[in-house]
């Protein structure tokens, strides 16, 4: 990710230890974090702020209402409080928007695709998510249209992951959705090893996961998402202000089946769907 950052940035002329300092800070996931992250940045007196993820945004707009913010978030930016509108961002941040949220019925029909003879498919939500409620009715929508069986596990923290596992197995739910949702993305690795532990069909919204093992994804690109980042904070260093450059849509979309997770779950899938494919991992 840190590469796609620099090589936007480096599109703008700008390369690390040549001509600009990168100081780097990480949470790993433990959101509670990036309160203060934010404020030791600001004390620093940095020239502008590159935040990945909603509460990293947050985070760094709360600190700080002069030193530009520079976003990349799948939430809509107008709904979570970062921006004004996408036009006309106002103030000190703006950034850019993945579309990863609102292709629930996308997902769903892929997912039908790969594993046809599953009656009753689970989503794994996030409680504490804006914009969960809104991916479940959308899933429902699409289901409802299809005459697919729908089930919802909720998972807001790093305790229930096990138990919604569980739960999923009791229900004998043959195939999963991770909705679109940061924290679920930090956590990436040990979702994709519980729905290989479980043996769950499962679909994400990014690359990343199906990389890491799971059986597919579909959405925008990250890897965009965070060049395209890089190339805004190239344009703030050469003197652009946050307040005049619209928030980025990044509809970069990429479809990943992971052959090898595929064969050990025992699916065979179609030539057709892995011909619509952007890449196929073997």
């Amino acid at each position: 990710m840190a590469a796609a950052f620099r090589r936007g940035l480096g599109q703008t002329g700008y390369l690390e230890g040549r001509n600009v300092a990168i100081e780097y800070r990480w949470a790993e996931g433990q959101f509670d974090r990036l309160a203060a992250m934010a404020a030791d940045l600001v004390e620093r007196n940095v020239t502008v702020i590159a935040a990945f993820g909603p509460p990293a945004a947050l985070a760094a707009k709360a600190a700080t209402s002069t030193i530009p913010v520079i976003f990349v978030t799948g939430f809509d930016p107008v709904q979570a409080g970062l921006v004004a509108s996408l036009n006309r961002p106002g103030g000190n941040v703006t950034g850019v928007h993945l579309f990863l949220i609102g292709l629930e019925g996308k997902r769903l029909g892929l997912l039908r695709e790969l594993v046809p003879r599953a009656t009753l498919i689970g989503l794994l939500l996030n409680p504490r998510s804006p914009d969960s409620a809104g991916q479940l009715r959308a899933l429902q929508q699409a289901a409802r249209a299809v005459g697919q069986q729908i089930f919802a596990v909720e998972v807001g923290s790093d305790g229930e992951f096990d138990t919604a596992f569980a739960a999923l197995m009791h229900h004998q739910v043959g195939a999963l959705i991770v909705a679109a949702d940061i924290f679920f993305t930090s956590r990436r690795d040990r979702i994709v090893k519980l729905a290989a532990r479980y043996a769950i069909p499962t679909i994400y919204e990014l690359r990343e996961y199906a990389v890491a093992g799971g059986l597919a994804s579909y959405g925008t690109s990250l890897l965009d998402g965070y060049y395209q980042n890089g190339v805004y904070v190239g344009r703030i260093l050469k003197g652009a202000k946050a307040a005049d450059l619209p928030v980025m849509q990044s509809t970069k979309f990429e479809f990943v089946i992971n052959l090898k997770t595929a064969r050990t779950l025992g699916l065979e899938v179609p030539p057709a769907l892995s011909a619509t494919a952007d890449e196929v991992i073997e």
